[in-house]
C-alpha cells in the first residue's frame, strides 16, 4: 500500500479544483516578552516584526495549491486593505481569485494574533482580534457568489466547501452550488462549520468533521470504532453522501462508506505526532483528501493521505502548506518502519531515487559482517558520517563459502543481517551473491563509497566507477586488534579448539 500511496502523491496531476468558502488573513505581530506593564499585570511586548499567512479557506487553497491542484477560489472579501493582502497571497501561491466577490459593506475577514517570546525562546500566541462580519450575505451578494462559482466550475475536477460560519456558506449558497456541480457529475467534498444543523450540506459527497463537530451534529461522542460507525451511518443517511470522514486527531480518522447496500466502515490509524500547534491541520486534511480523489485515489487511500498531510501540519506553528515531497518522505519512514531495513535491489533502487531526488547523499559499503564487533560499529559509525543514508552490501553465505572456505560465515546470513538491522548507523541492507559487490555498486551508484583503510584506494572494488561521476572514496579508520578473524581465534584459544 506505502509503494501505491508513494506513486500516487509523486504523480499528482493537475486538475482543477473549485474551493468555495470563508476567505482570511492571518496577521502575525511578533514580539519579546521582555517585561511586565507597570499599568497592569500583562506582558509588554516589544515589537520585531510582522507576518501574513492565508487563513480559513485560504489554509484549503494554499493545501491544495501546494499538492498541484489549479486552484479557483469562490467568497467574499471586503472593499479595504486586507482585500488586496488577500488576493495577493492567493495569487502568490498560484490561485485564480477571479471568483472572489467584493461585498463593500463586509470587512475582509482578519485574524491578528501577538506572539511573543520570552528569552528568543520557543513563540507563543497570546492574543487574537478579529475583524469579521458573520451575518449571512444579502440575497444580492448570494446571487454574485453563485454566479461567480458557476463561471469557475468549468473544466473541474471537485468541489470543496469550507465552511467557517462566516455568513457565506448561506443555505441557498450551498444548495445551489451542490445542485450545480452534481448535475455536472462533479463530486462535493465539505468541510462542515461547527453548528448542529447541517441540513444545507444535503446531497453533497463527502463530509469530513472532527470529533466536536460530529457530537453536535449527531448527538453521538465518536470515542470508539462503534460510536463512530453509528454517527457516520447518521450523517449518510441523512445527508444523502457517499462518505462521512471523522477525524480523531491522534487516533487517526474513522472512514465510513456504503458499498452497495453493505456499510463499510473502518478507523485508519496514524502515527504518534509532537504536536506543535493544530492550526491548519483539518484543512490540510480537506486539501489532501480533494486532490486525492481527483488523482484516482479510493476513499481508503484518500484518507491513508490526509491522515499524514494533517499529522505534518500538526507540527508546524501557524498553517503552512504540506508540499508532495514532505508526504513522499513520511510514507518512505512509515514503509522503512514496517518493512525493516533489509531490501531486495528491486526494492531498493526506487527508494533510493526518492531520497536522491531529496538530496540526501547515499553511501554504500560492503561485507562478510559475520561476528559483530566494535569495530563493525565504529567503521559503520564512519560510514554513515560521510552521507545522509547508509546502503550495506552483505554478502551471501554461498559467496562467504567460496570466498573464505567451507567453514565459513559461522553466523548465516538471515542472522547476521537480523543483528545489522539493530545498528543504528545502517540504513538499508542487501544481500548479494557474486565475489565481488561491483555489479552492486553501478546499480546503486553511491555519492560515496567506503572501505577499510587496510584497502589502498585503487584496490577498493567499484572506485573508478564512482569516481568517474563525481563520487568519492573514503577509507574508515582500522581498531586495533578488532577483526572476525582474532575474535574467532580467541575463541578457539580460550576453548581449546582447531581453526
Amino acid at each position: 500500500m506505502s509503494t501505491r500511496l508513494i506513486d500516487l502523491v509523486e504523480n499528482l496531476p493537475r486538475n482543477r479544483v473549485v474551493l468555495l468558502g470563508d476567505f482570511m488573513m492571518d496577521r502575525y505581530l511578533y514580539g519579546n516578552a521582555e517585561r511586565l506593564s507597570p499599568e497592569a499585570p500583562v506582558p509588554v511586548l516589544h515589537f520585531q516584526n510582522e507576518e501574513y499567512r492565508l487563513g480559513g479557506a485560504g489554509n484549503v487553497a494554499g493545501g491544495l495549491a501546494a499538492l498541484n491542484a489549479d486552484v479557483r477560489v469562490v467568497g467574499v472579501m471586503g472593499d479595504d486593505e486586507m482585500s488586496h493582502k488577500l488576493t495577493e497571497h492567493l495569487r502568490d501561491c498560484g490561485c485564480d481569485t477571479t471568483g472572489l466577490v467584493c461585498c463593500s459593506g463586509r470587512p475582509t475577514t482578519t485574524k491578528m494574533r501577538l506572539v511573543g517570546s520570552a528569552q528568543h525562546r520557543h513563540p507563543q500566541q497570546m492574543l487574537r482580534l478579529d475583524f469579521e462580519q458573520s451575518s449571512a450575505l444579502s440575497r444580492a451578494d448570494e446571487d454574485k457568489l453563485i454566479a461567480s462559482f458557476t463561471t469557475a466550475i468549468a473544466g473541474a475536477s471537485v468541489v470543496c466547501i469550507e465552511d467557517y460560519n462566516k455568513g457565506v456558506v448561506t443555505e441557498r449558497v450551498c444548495q445551489e452550488v451542490i445542485r450545480i456541480a452534481k448535475a455536472r457529475g462533479l463530486p462535493v467534498l465539505i468541510d462542515p462549520a461547527n453548528i448542529p444543523d447541517y441540513s444545507k450540506y444535503t446531497g453533497a459527497t463527502c463530509i469530513k468533521l472532527n470529533r466536536i463537530e460530529t457530537h453536535k451534529a449527531t448527538g453521538i461522542r465518536p470515542s470508539t470504532p462503534e460510536t463512530c460507525e453509528a454517527a457516520a451511518k447518521v450523517l449518510i443517511a441523512r445527508l444523502g453522501l457517499e462518505a462521512a470522514i471523522i477525524t480523531m486527531d491522534k487516533d487517526g480518522a474513522y472512514l465510513g462508506l456504503y458499498e452497495g447496500d453493505t456499510f463499510v466502515g473502518e478507523q485508519l490509524r496514524t502515527r504518534a505526532r509532537q504536536v506543535y500547534d493544530v492550526t491548519g491541520a483539518g484543512d490540510m486534511v480537506l486539501a489532501m483528501l480533494a486532490v486525492a480523489r481527483a488523482a484516482g485515489a479510493t476513499w481508503h487511500e484518500a484518507v491513508m493521505l490526509a491522515n499524514v498531510a494533517g499529522g505534518l501540519e500538526v507540527e508546524k506553528f501557524g498553517a503552512i502548506p504540506i508540499k508532495p515531497h514532505e508526504i513522499v518522505q513520511e510514507l518512505m519512514s512509515e514503509a522503512h518502519e514496517g518493512l525493516g531495513k533489509r531490501r531486495t535491489l528491486e526494492q531498493l533502487l526506487p527508494e533510493l531515487a526518492r531520497h536522491r531526488g531529496a538530496g540526501r547523499r547515499i553511501v554504500f559499503t560492503n561485507g562478510c559482517f559475520d561476528l559483530i564487533h566494535l569495530g563493525h560499529v565504529k567503521y559503520f559509525r564512519f560510514a554513515k558520517a560521510q552521507g545522509d543514508l547508509l546502503v550495506v552490501g552483505v554478502n551471501t553465505d554461498a559467496s562467504i563459502q567460496r570466498l573464505k572456505g567451507s567453514k565459513r560465515p559461522i553466523v548465516n546470513e538471515d542472522d547476521r543481517t537480523e543483528v545489522l538491522q539493530e545498528l543504528e548507523s545502517i540504513d538499508y541492507l542487501v544481500l548479494f551473491g557474486e565475489d565481488t559487490p561491483i555489479n552492486l555498486i553501478q546499480a546503486v551508484r553511491p555519492d560515496v563509497l567506503v572501505k577499510g583503510a587496510d584497502y589502498a584506494k585503487t584496490a577498493v572494488v567499484g572506485w573508478d566507477f564512482v569516481e568517474a561521476y563525481g563520487g568519492k572514496v573514503a577509507l574508515a579508520p582500522l581498531i586495533d586488534g578488532r577483526s572476525t578473524s582474532n575474535v574467532i581465534s580467541r575463541i578457539l584459544d580460550a576453548y581449546g579448539g582447531q581453526k
